[in-house]
């Protein structure tokens, strides 16, 4: 064997384990999820007793209110019920590979091929939380949801009642 075959061989042999290690340093490996889910709340939801939390949105927790035209309203309750809906329309596929602080697998999930993570933000029922923001922007030139009236960000709502979530 030459040495310009030699050098090609050791360099293809490093592109090898350079990959292998690449992929063992990834982290949780993807899953993929499908079946008929279990809401839990406005952005959890449960798939085969896998505990799944939309990634990159915020719902409003199950017992916050908000306000529209002065009048208290349960959106948490309300974020609950259209995850609920949209989960209802097939079996849904959802795919991640992290998990939350609490074990929870981070997903993106779809139904009929319409992805329910931007939707829920899309139609107000959610906030963007990392991504979808232009979501976010859509509902809230639309008036859609939470932004027909006063909210709390989830996130400062946890906080102001001593819930450390997402």
């Amino acid at each position: 064997m030459n040495r310009r075959t030699s050098v090609f061989l050791s360099s293809i042999l490093v592109l090898f384990v350079s990959c292998g290690l690449l992929w063992i340093l990834r982290g949780v490996p993807q899953k993929e999820l499908t079946g008929v889910a279990e809401v839990i709340d406005g952005d959890s939801l449960r798939i085969s007793s896998v505990e799944m939390r939309l990634k990159g949105i915020d719902a409003p927790e199950f017992t916050q209110t908000c306000s529209v035209s002065g009048r208290e309203t349960a959106c948490g309750r309300e974020a609950r019920d259209a995850l609920r809906k949209l989960v209802q329309r097939g079996l849904v596929t959802c795919v991640g590979d992290e998990r939350d602080r609490y074990g929870r697998l981070l997903v993106v999930c779809r139904v009929r091929g319409a992805e329910i993570n931007a939707a829920m933000v899309r139609e107000g029922h959610a906030v963007a939380f990392g991504n979808y923001e232009s979501e976010e922007a859509q509902a809230k030139a639309a008036f859609a949801g939470l932004w027909a009236g006063q909210f709390e960000r989830p996130r400062a709502w946890r906080a102001r009642k001593g819930e450390i979530r997402p």
